[in-house]
């Protein structure tokens, strides 16, 4: 008989004793603190660059000297174990700072994207209970001090606002630490519990706070450096926001430290900025979303900047076409992987070695051997093996429950534990996964359920497009309609252009767009990933 332990108080759904069990025994789970295993870190590579942001530069130990000084200045401020602690601070010196500090004095740091605004802030700071709010005076023309102050008279229980920079009514970041001596003594903090807090993806809702644990989060970054073969040579450049797990774990700045490596923080992922700093610090691996990917392709035709130190470009956030894939490995001469994954747990990795026909046209495979996947249709029964259906999976490193959701983990959790992952995808005979899109986001024509992103890759290879999306709208009856989305790079092509060239390309007729309309940019979610429902909501278009 499996056992599932109850909901903890730091409102973390465990695994069930017998998979914990496993997963231990399976040396994936280490019983040590994320804080412990970044003592660590610092031990093994004492005067090795750790991070560098701006003009700043710290070594692992210097490092380690700031973070044990900020948690006993945390402790002094009277935060403490199992406090949480709402965190936007962008790319700068200070992220990882405020991060393991928090954490190494117990408290659960809710890491937020600096694209969030009142309404999902002051939504978390309401459902999470967050005692205090770390973030920074201004960046990129907004004040987070005035968002801080709202947030504040909106959540009461909100007892602490702490600034980098100017921290007008607020308390300064630079006045809070104490000496490491004052840290009150070790207070039991399990490692099977929550280490931090992410939010969840999507385009509609308030984020959801994703549980990771001391023991699943360290492996996640662990067995993703192995696989990426991340080293003490490694500089890894945080383009996107530090605060997303693609960046923070997949190997990203955590991997970067379990190996040894260098993070250079971007200030932002706009290819003028991150084209110096590669060619400054010789950087070796980065990751970016799709979009940012073309942007730096393009980019790169007028700018000619160095790129030659890197070795490794990740993609990940949605399903990178097979033509930009080719495009990166023949333009910048490096190794291109697909990265698919989720907040919530599950990766999905192209190996390094794998052919270029995988790398391009696949999603990867599971990280570990310990991961489970089922690929099941709509009434939760397994679909024969190559045919598409909705990815389910648990794992060491997969949560088994949202925070405080208990209606939403009903819909999101099977009763096996399996989380429902709401992609569609399928897997090939080698065990790589292709994602073809969101089960939500299909779109229902002629009996048929259409996914769209084989449509928007080939529509992308069109001279005259930039970038596209295809959205389903409301139709006549049940049906939906087809509606390319296009950025043109000149001359919009018009409908029949379009419709011909995917049939040239072999296209289906059923799966041909409808209706074609234009706009200057696609807008994107909070972590770069395109954003359907702005587009039909921008386009005063309906979804069904």
């Amino acid at each position: 008989m499996t056992l599932t332990p109850p909901i903890r108080p730091s409102g973390l759904t465990p695994w069930p004793n017998d998979a914990a069990l496993t997963y231990r025994r399976a040396g994936a789970w280490a019983d040590r603190l994320l804080t412990e295993s970044f003592n660590d870190w610092c031990l093994r590579s004492p005067d090795g660059i750790a991070v560098i942001a701006g003009a700043e530069k710290l070594t692992y130990t210097q490092l380690a000297t700031r973070v044990a000084r900020r948690a006993a200045g945390w402790a002094g401020h009277g935060i403490r174990s199992g406090d949480r602690v709402l965190v936007q601070v962008p790319n700068r010196i200070e992220f990882p700072i405020v991060l393991l500090s928090l954490i190494r004095v117990g408290a659960v740091p809710i890491l937020t994207m600096p694209a969030h605004r009142h309404r999902d802030i002051t939504a978390l700071a309401r459902r999470s209970g967050a005692v205090a709010y770390v973030t920074v005076d201004r960046e990129r023309g907004f004040d987070y001090r005035n968002l801080a102050a709202e947030v504040q008279s909106a959540a009461p229980q909100l007892r602490y606002v702490f600034v980098d920079g100017d921290p007008g009514p607020h308390i300064s970041l630079a006045r809070v630490d104490a000496d490491p001596a004052s840290m009150p003594s070790d207070d039991g903090a399990d490692p099977s519990d929550i280490a931090l807090l992410l939010l969840s993806g999507g385009t509609t809702g308030v984020p959801k706070l994703i549980p990771r644990t001391h023991n699943d989060y360290a492996f996640n970054a662990r067995a993703s450096a192995e696989l990426c073969c991340f080293d003490s040579h490694t500089v890894y450049l945080a383009a996107l926001p530090a605060a997303h797990n693609f960046v923070l774990a997949c190997p990203g700045i955590l991997g970067t430290w379990a190996s040894g490596g260098t993070v250079v923080l971007a200030p932002s992922p706009a290819p003028d900025e991150c084209f110096t700093l590669i060619a400054q610090h010789q950087v070796t691996h980065t990751a970016l979303v799709p979009s940012l990917v073309q942007v730096w392709l393009d980019a790169a035709e007028w700018e000619h900047p160095d790129l030659s130190s890197m070795d490794l470009l990740q993609a990940g956030g949605s399903r990178l076409s097979a033509s930009l894939a080719r495009r990166a490995r023949t333009d910048w001469q490096l190794t291109v992987q697909q990265v698919y994954g989720m907040a919530e747990g599950l990766l999905n990795f192209t190996h390094l070695d794998d052919p270029d026909d995988i790398t391009d046209n696949t999603q990867g495979r599971p990280l570990s051997s310990l991961d489970e996947i089922r690929i099941v249709d709509e009434h939760g029964q397994d679909v024969p093996a190559g045919e598409e259906g909705e990815l389910w999976t648990r794992g060491p490193y997969t949560i088994r429950g949202y925070v405080a959701e208990d209606e939403v983990n009903q819909r999101a959790f099977s009763s096996e534990g399996f989380y429902r992952s709401g992609d569609r995808v399928r897997r090939l005979g080698n065990g790589n996964l292709v994602v073809s899109g969101r089960v939500n986001e299909t779109i229902s024509k002629g009996g048929e359920s259409i996914a769209t992103d084989d449509i928007t890759d080939i529509l992308r290879e069109h001279p005259a497009i930039d970038d596209c999306a295809v959205v389903g709208i409301a139709g006549d009856g049940v049906d939906q309609r087809i509606c390319a989305v296009i950025v043109p790079s000149g001359t919009p092509p018009v409908l029949t252009q379009l419709r011909e060239f995917l049939l040239a390309e072999g296209i289906a007729a059923h799966k041909l767009p409808d209706v074609v309309e234009c706009m200057p940019a696609l807008p994107l979610t909070t972590i770069g990933k395109i954003d359907s429902n702005a587009i039909r909501q921008n386009l005063g278009l309906k979804k069904e």
